[in-house]
């Protein structure tokens, strides 16, 4: 059973003046099954043992990874097609932002709009929200007020990699990840969501030795988690993210390039497709 309470109401104070809330748009503190995704004993141990390694590496990464912008062009656009359009919405992290690509119509928008206009033959109509280093309790905060009085038929959420790296808990994670839900159904109506899988941090050139492999774990125990909620969710999608090799990667390591969202937005539109069947 869910159960709803009000809390952080004085977070509204420090959004800015621009981000008004809407008065129908109340934040709830959803209380989620927390799943049982214990970590291994020998994850534990490790992480405690490599401490004193782990900390200047994740300094190294942060000094040597070139800071990508988001995205250049317009965050929303349309691609054409036939009969009427298809409109879709992005919000999250800097995948949503297209870090690593030059412009949107390179990005995860841009691309799955092509691929499902390709897959659907319908224009399609999209929209990025997405905002580098965005947690989903910030999406829930910072872009989702701006919906009020827009529409959608479909909405993707690419989140994780920010949480997992500001090591938030399983249960934190679940529970502003079910409120960016909600709430985006409170702006928008019963929209069909597609989750994206928190990318595979265990496979980022990016992240070294034992780094990378601890990381990867956090990140996969925080995806099975966001795979079993969208499980107990009416008309939301999970989709795990695949990385085929490094060339799917930006100069940073760390993002997807062209190539990476290309075949990325290839998979959401199949996923999104499973909500608009073609005749």
């Amino acid at each position: 059973m869910i159960k709803y309470q009000s809390v952080f109401t004085d977070h509204w104070s420090r959004i800015r003046p621009s981000l008004k809330r809407p008065t129908h748009f109340e934040h709830t503190h959803i209380q989620y099954p927390i799943p049982n995704l214990m970590p291994t004993t020998l994850h534990l141990l490790l992480t405690a043992l490599l401490l004193p390694l782990l900390i200047p590496q994740a300094l190294w990464v942060w000094w040597r990874t070139p800071r990508l912008p988001e995205a250049g062009g317009p965050t929303a656009g349309r691609v054409a097609g036939r009969g009427e359009p298809l409109s879709l919405l992005l919000l999250g992290e800097s995948t949503a932002a297209g870090v690593g690509a030059a412009t949107q119509l390179q990005a995860l928008s841009g691309q799955t709009a092509t691929a499902l206009v390709r897959l659907t033959g319908r224009p399609v109509a999209w929209r990025t929200m997405g905002r580098n280093g965005a947690t989903a309790r910030t999406v829930y905060y910072r872009q989702l007020p701006p919906l009020a009085g827009r529409t959608a038929e479909v909405v993707v959420i690419a989140l994780g990699v920010n949480d997992t790296t500001r090591l938030h808990s399983r249960a934190r994670w679940l529970t502003d990840l079910g409120q960016v839900i909600e709430g985006l159904r409170q702006q928008l109506g019963p929209v069909p969501v597609v989750l994206t899988g928190i990318p595979p941090l265990g496979r980022f050139p990016a992240l070294p030795q034992p780094l990378r492999y601890l990381v990867g774990r956090r990140a996969e125990v925080l995806d099975q988690a966001a795979a079993q909620l969208a499980d107990s969710l009416s008309e939301v999608v999970h989709l795990p993210v695949q990385v085929r090799d490094e060339q799917d990667f930006a100069a940073d390591g760390y993002h997807p390039g062209p190539q990476g969202y290309a075949a990325w937005g290839q998979q959401v539109a199949e996923a999104i497709g499973r909500f608009f069947p073609t005749e």
